[in-house]
């Protein structure tokens, strides 16, 4: 994306000119925002789904997560399904703690080495959920809080959260909004954080995608290209090792479109402890500049996804750890493989690696970025 402006990375918004986006704007005549109550957590805490619309998209987000429930696109002959894995009701969202549908993860995503990380001399700790690591923000993290949610002129959502000081073994009371914009053909999310103490941050979506529809069967057959030319390599608990790796050679190679099943089943040490891909790979181009960091087809439906970020990782996960226990959307169990993730981050355990770029916030800083995922479909042979 050869048009866009590079930005400072803590800077509170972003300028950059996008060809699609100015179109998708002047398409949006049919888009609006649709609210109504979606049920209460055990606590008595009210929860509202939104609806989005526009003429190609349509999208439904609730204010416990901050998540996507469903996103319906187009296939190749006009054909809308759900593209997204999710569930039909609040209750379902309750009942899984460990899917993170569509979830705003944090206060960060990702895994943290045994729950600790030194800031300004003193050690913190994260509770561990996930083979002696903290995943995702601890036990209690953003994707099972309520968060505040108003709808936006120009067909967006914006989700507001208040993480108090020591939330999670977290330090400094944060700030974080989340803002869902749905365009004619694209789905832009903005993410804005302050604190009051130095602390860490990073805000990822877990939203699995199959493009072929959520209750399709497996993603295995769909194709995939990631803009990088390294990876960092990890231990047998997903945590990295601290170094950065070239793909090329290896089962991570996804230089060129390739079907994510083609040598998911590789003898290689690095996807045997994933079992599968669960990566965090090092983006090509310039940390807070707009450019592609994936794109993805599915061959039989025509369905694309192009993923555009200002990160500087993203995180492949291709659902490895998916049980078949749990009903989706469609009433159909997400078995191993259902969907996959491509999380725009900051790399994990990050606070452990002053090698890796940094996810500390100080007060008086703000820290930003922008993802914004482009739906389209083409004819395939």
């Amino acid at each position: 994306m050869n048009n866009c402006i590079p930005i400072e990375s803590n800077a509170p918004s972003y300028v950059c000119i996008v060809i699609l986006t100015l179109v998708s704007l002047c398409l949006s005549a049919q888009a609006g925002v649709k609210s109504e109550q979606w049920g209460k957590t055990p606590e008595g805490v009210a929860v509202r789904l939104f609806t989005l619309s526009s003429g190609t998209l349509r999208v439904r987000l609730t204010k416990y997560g901050a998540r996507i429930v469903s996103l319906e696109a187009p296939d190749k002959y006009g054909h809308r399904a759900d593209i997204v894995l999710g569930y039909n009701n609040l209750d379902q969202y309750l009942n899984d703690p460990k899917d993170f549908f569509g979830a705003i993860v944090g206060r960060f995503g990702n895994r943290i080495a045994k729950g600790a990380f030194v800031l300004d001399g003193e050690t913190y700790h994260v509770p561990m959920n996930n083979n002696g690591n903290a995943l995702h923000g601890g036990t209690h993290g953003f994707s099972s809080k309520v968060w505040q949610g108003r709808a936006m002129d120009h067909n967006a959502v914006e989700f507001t959260l208040v993480s108090p000081d020591g939330d999670m073994g977290f330090p400094g009371t944060l700030t974080v909004h989340v803002r869902y914009t749905l365009l004619e053909n694209n789905l832009r999310i903005d993410y804005s954080s302050e604190t009051d103490k130095t602390t860490i941050i990073n805000l990822t979506n877990h939203t699995y995608f199959n493009l072929a529809g959520e209750s399709s069967g497996d993603i295995l057959q769909q194709e995939l290209q990631i803009k990088a030319d390294r990876f960092t390599p990890v231990d047998s608990t997903l945590i990295p090792t601290g170094s950065v790796a070239p793909v090329e050679g290896t089962p991570l190679d996804f230089h060129h479109l390739t079907a994510i099943g083609l040598r998911i089943g590789a003898h290689d040490e690095q996807l045997r402890v994933a079992g599968g891909y669960d990566h965090n790979f090092v983006l090509n181009g310039a940390t807070g500049t707009l450019r592609e960091a994936a794109f993805a087809v599915d061959p039989a439906s025509g369905r694309t996804l192009t993923v555009l970020t200002t990160e500087p990782g993203v995180q492949f996960y291709s659902g490895n750890f998916l049980t078949g226990t749990m009903k989706g959307y469609s009433g159909k169990f997400y078995k191993k493989h259902a969907g996959f993730c491509l999380e725009t981050q900051h790399f994990p355990d990050s606070p452990n690696r002053p090698e890796f770029p940094s996810t500390v916030l100080h007060p008086g800083k703000h820290k930003s970025s922008l993802t914004i995922f482009i739906l389209g479909a083409e004819k395939t042979n």
